[in-house]
């Protein structure tokens, strides 16, 4: 099977768990015996990536595709594809018009079987694939414009997403909650919606040491009694840490053992260290800036318990990593990865007051922070990329024969 994987990001060149999925997924199915063409829109080196064929559509690097907000609000997004033969990459719909060009001229002597596209910044070129090959197009949907902008987002991209899951001959979601917003904001019908959970590669983790001179005062703290109260993501406003802040300063007032600890950067960032001030919680508050390697590893073993306060989370990769990492895990009710854990405290990311709350309770409660890390390691070492990547071929067979459903 020739799979030509679209995808924005690969490890460790990705901002968020986009890219760490593309990676496992297109490992397993390699493993599994397939073929696969991955086009990204930078040029980079990736380790461990023998696998599979990676095609640079460009030659930006990794900092300069990033600076571009692909996955932050995206209101400066305006204009079509107006890209011209020769004309430099300046800003997010370059780069796509230039990331088309290349797929496009590499499907006219590699034809795949099936075309797998990652989400919205993938979905033109997907079309233009199907276009000249007749190969089938599935469209994997990771978020949505609802999901990143925490509310109706930029028109350009959800009409691109629209045309995209139309064009598609089969759509993949991260989760039920993505399939609802498939179905019902673009009107798509349900049974040509396939939910397929994301899982975990605790592999990714061997060979770790927890370096406890990395938050050198946090274990300070927690020696002290202090639990840490943490968050891993960008800091933007999908992943709803005004809410978290807010909630943070309320559970404070009642519970003075608490801190918390921000791992990550984004465009919030300013606001949110306005914010802790504002509260008066600052000296409570420990902000990471980007994390990545041992310094990110290191955020996930000095916490005590994670929290995903997303606005709206179509799966949420960090949670697994924080439950391998000994977590006890607070999920807001609208992130999918709530889909397959039970063995967790929710809330609705509003809920400032609940979430202030079951921090305390944990923070509390030794023996109850105990019973959750426990339990929730049985629930995420059963999920596996290796069934995601059978469910994948199972699909691209299907759609190869004809067989729609």
């Amino acid at each position: 099977m020739n799979i030509l994987m679209l995808g924005w990001e690969l490890p460790p060149h990705n901002s968020g768990g986009l890219g760490v999925a593309c990676y496992y997924m297109s490992k397993a199915l390699a493993l599994a015996g397939s073929s696969i063409d991955f086009v990204l829109p930078y040029s980079a080196e990736h380790p461990d990536t023998s696998f599979m064929r990676i095609h640079a559509a460009t030659k930006l690097g990794p900092l300069e595709r990033n600076g571009l907000g692909a996955y932050d609000a995206s209101g400066s997004i305006t204009d079509a594809l107006h890209r011209k033969p020769g004309e430099g990459l300046h800003d997010i719909r370059d780069v796509q018009a230039k990331y088309i060009e290349f797929v496009e001229s590499h499907v006219r002597d590699n034809r795949p079987d099936a075309i797998h596209a990652h989400d919205w910044l993938t979905i033109e070129a997907g079309i233009k694939a199907k276009e000249i090959t007749g190969a089938p197009l599935i469209v994997h949907v990771h978020a949505t414009e609802f999901d990143r902008a925490g509310g109706y987002g930029n028109p350009l991209v959800h009409e691109i997403e629209e045309q995209g899951l139309l064009m598609a001959d089969r759509i993949i979601a991260v989760s039920e909650i993505t399939k609802g917003l498939i179905v019902h904001r673009y009107r798509i019908p349900a049974d040509k919606v396939e939910v397929m959970h994301n899982a975990f590669d605790a592999s990714v983790m061997d060979g770790y040491n927890y370096d406890d001179q990395t938050y050198k005062y946090l274990e300070y703290l927690k020696a002290e009694g202090y639990t840490v109260a943490a968050t891993i993501t960008r800091f933007t406003v999908q992943k709803g840490l005004i809410h978290f802040m807010r909630a943070a300063a309320r559970a404070s007032e009642r519970y003075d053992r608490l801190v918390f600890l921000l791992a990550g950067d984004g465009e919030q960032r300013d606001e949110l260290l306005r914010l802790s001030a504002d509260l008066g919680i600052a000296d409570k508050v420990f902000f990471t800036g980007f994390v990545r390697g041992q310094r990110w590893r290191d955020a996930y073993t000095v916490a005590d318990i994670f929290v995903m306060s997303s606005v709206s989370e179509p799966f949420g990769l960090t949670a697994l990593e924080a439950a391998h990492h000994d977590n006890a895990l607070i999920i807001s009710k609208q992130s999918g990865v709530g889909e397959v854990l039970s063995h967790i405290f929710r809330y609705d990311f509003w809920d400032i007051d609940r979430l202030a709350d079951q921090m305390i309770a944990i923070a509390a409660s030794e023996g109850l922070k105990s019973e959750l890390k426990r339990n929730i390691k049985r629930e995420y070492t059963r999920l596996s990329w290796d069934d995601v990547a059978m469910r994948c071929l199972a699909l691209y067979r299907r759609l190869l024969h004809g067989v729609a459903a």
